[in-house]
């Protein structure tokens, strides 16, 4: 058995969890997520408490790995709606910045053109400095995939520790050549 399945998930003031055949929603302030249910895992709810239990059906070893993974999810699910999420980069490097651009950000980042990010669906990005960006939304996976998709275009580097890094990101510098 799953000792993060097994776990309780307790629902905040504001947020509902309705469940049908095949998935499970989750509503609250900063939006609605859906997540799949699988045939070896069943939700049963008690006022604002919330179980993610095993049905008996398919194998016990999906039964078991289906088990944490649906409350993992639920857990983060609630705690979307509720708070959301943010991931913060840094630009690091001599003239590197960022500016809005429509719901985007534009980036100048060392190329001959600037390269333009635009964010899916339910994510919002805000500068708070034309070095420092903010994603933030209510899906933990799209705020995180974003934020990848943005380091990604100019990763930090080892020698100057030019790049995009995620604040607070420890980046292990390299000796440069030297003469001898």
């Amino acid at each position: 058995m799953s000792r993060i399945g097994v776990q309780a998930v307790v629902l905040p003031s504001g947020v509902s969890v309705e469940v049908s055949a095949d998935k499970f929603e989750v509503k609250g302030a900063k939006g609605s997520l859906t997540f799949p249910l699988f045939t070896e895992i069943a939700i049963e709810q008690e006022d604002n408490v919330v179980r993610v239990v095993r049905t008996g059906a398919g194998s016990s070893s999906k039964a078991s790995a289906f088990h944490g993974l649906v409350r993992a999810h639920l857990a983060n699910m609630v705690e979307g709606v509720t708070n959301g999420y943010t991931k913060t980069l840094q630009i690091l490097g001599t003239g590197w910045n960022a500016k809005p651009m429509g719901k985007g950000i534009e980036l100048q980042i060392g190329f001959c053109h600037p390269v333009q990010c635009d964010p899916p669906e339910g994510v919002e990005v805000s500068l708070t400095s034309p070095t420092e960006i903010v994603v933030a939304g209510a899906d933990k996976h799209q705020v995180g995939q974003f934020a990848a998709n943005i380091r990604r275009v100019r990763p930090p580097e080892p020698y100057k520790g030019k790049g995009i890094r995620y604040k607070g990101e420890q980046v292990r510098r390299k000796v440069g050549k030297s003469l001898a």
